[in-house]
């Protein structure tokens, strides 16, 4: 199976000194996992960057360090980024063995169109945006599809039941739980009640209007 490749550098600078590196380019990053200590690496950030949009969240990518020709399966682990700009500041990159399944949070993409909100003017709920699988790391799934057209009506309900899993994945969520319905607009039921409370607003008027035409009547006789 062919993988996407990386290639790092073993890095000795840490702490405030990184910013220095980022402002060359280089991205700081870290290795760990599989039984061997964490080490230190740096990456090429705009390598970097076209990797990880042409990958999936859940990618086994070919790590190779100081171009020593060895390389080491990895995963994303965990990514680190500016909370303003969005740029990347840190990368956490896991070595997995390829032979062990992993369990994994795998996100939900929502395809097709129900009729449910195209015609009858509902609204899609998400019951779960994602689901967890158990796969080997290089059958991880980025995303697992759904298709929502079977959502013809406001008493239709999605299960994860529903979910087709790709080949050598095994879904771990509850196959009953619910992932998605489409709920009836609130337009009628909003118009209901504004002419509930209209009502109650125009009898309360009524009811304070007539003691004090008693009280002008019961004045009138008095004179």
């Amino acid at each position: 199976m062919s993988r996407p490749t990386l290639s790092a550098q073993p890095r000795d600078i840490r702490g405030k000194a990184v910013a220095r590196l980022r402002k060359g380019g280089t991205l700081p990053a870290v290795v760990y996992g599989a039984g061997m200590p964490s080490q230190n690496i740096s990456l090429d950030t705009h390598e970097f960057e076209l990797l990880r949009r042409r990958t999936g969240r859940h990618a086994v990518i070919d790590l190779s360090i100081d171009g020593d020709g060895k390389v080491q399966p990895v995963l994303l682990q965990a990514i680190q980024e500016h909370p303003v700009n969005r740029r990347t500041l840190h990368v956490d990159l896991l070595v997995v063995d390829l032979s062990e399944e992993r369990t994994v949070d795998v996100p939900l993409i929502f395809v097709g169109q129900s009729e449910a909100v195209a015609k009858q003017g509902g609204v899609m709920l998400h019951m779960r945006d994602s689901v967890l699988v158990r796969s080997k790391p290089d059958d991880l799934p980025s995303g697992i599809e759904l298709d929502i057209t079977p959502l013809t009506d406001f008493e239709a309900v999605l299960h994860a039941s529903d979910l087709v899993m790709p080949a050598g994945v095994t879904m771990v969520t509850d196959a009953s739980e619910p992932i998605a319905r489409v709920q009836q607009p609130r337009i009628e039921e909003e118009a209901v009640v504004g002419a509930a409370e209209a009502a109650a607003a125009e009898a309360a008027a009524e009811t304070t209007e007539k003691p004090e035409g008693g009280a002008a009547e019961a004045s009138d006789k008095a004179e």
